[in-house]
């Protein structure tokens, strides 16, 4: 635990760096931006288009050998045919000649039958190839769109990672050198504020980011460091700009000396 003797000066310098390096911190997450969700998104759409592709791929190899079979039973009727028409050349009597016929007929419409499934499975499996192939025109353009993104990221993430890390522990490491109660207030603030500002400054008469002038007595109370102070409009903890501006310079050296 910190120690409770502490002055309100330093607590106010301590909250000041914690925002500095989670402001930090912000920045380096707002440069990704949403490229890590649109490469996720990108890596889901490439390997739906495969799944969807190789699903085609085995439904025209069952077409094929839905055609294969269907080639093989036509070749099985023409022998069949060949030997009906062998055998009527020794047929004996009106009756077994007609017998033969009938079977001459049925072979030959099973050929019939048999071409024009054969003309349906080749037209669907046309269908097929069309689909998959404006699917691979779109695997491709999505997998290079892939590459880009991914090469993007991995720059990012290669430049700020490391610097990340660094401060994501500087920040754990400040928060338990600051009053729990002071970091649940600065964690409850920040969670509200848009921009994930807790502790401010001061500007032109005003806190940061807001319109409401603060009076004269309150800035110099604020000078004075005394208490800790809160922004009645936005909520947010105040600080002096002397002390806001001592603190961005001790800290951007030390962040600087950190990454070394």
């Amino acid at each position: 635990m910190p120690a409770t003797d502490i002055s309100v000066e330093d607590k106010l310098r301590a909250l000041y760096d914690l925002q500095i390096i989670d402001r930090r911190i912000d920045e380096i997450r707002a440069l990704r931006g949403e490229l890590p969700l649109e490469v996720e998104d990108l890596e889901n759409e490439v390997a739906g288009l495969e799944t969807r592709m190789e699903k085609v791929n085995h439904e025209i190899a069952d077409l094929q050998v839905d055609i294969n079979e269907k080639q093989l039973l036509i070749k099985e009727c023409n022998d069949k045919i060949a030997k009906y028409q062998k055998d009527q050349e020794q047929v004996r009597n009106n009756r077994e000649f007609e017998a033969i016929a009938k079977e001459i007929e049925y072979q030959e419409l099973e050929i019939q039958l048999a071409e024009k499934r054969i003309r349906e499975f080749s037209a669907q499996i046309d269908a097929k190839q069309e689909i998959n192939a404006k699917s691979q025109e779109r695997l491709e353009e999505r997998k290079n769109h892939l590459g880009h993104k991914r090469a993007e990221l991995d720059g990012i993430l290669q430049e700020t990672q490391r610097e990340e890390q660094l401060l994501e522990q500087k920040s754990i490491d400040t928060k338990a050198s600051i009053e729990e109660r002071l970091v649940a207030a600065y964690d409850r603030i920040r969670k509200n504020t848009k921009n994930g500002l807790a502790v401010v400054s001061i500007e032109r008469g005003a806190s940061a980011g807001s319109y409401f002038v603060i009076p004269p007595q309150r800035q110099m109370e604020l000078a004075q460091r005394k208490k800790i102070m809160i922004d009645e409009h936005s909520g947010r903890i105040l600080v002096d700009p002397t002390l806001a501006a001592e603190q961005e310079e001790k800290m951007q050296t030390l962040i600087n000396s950190w990454l070394k």
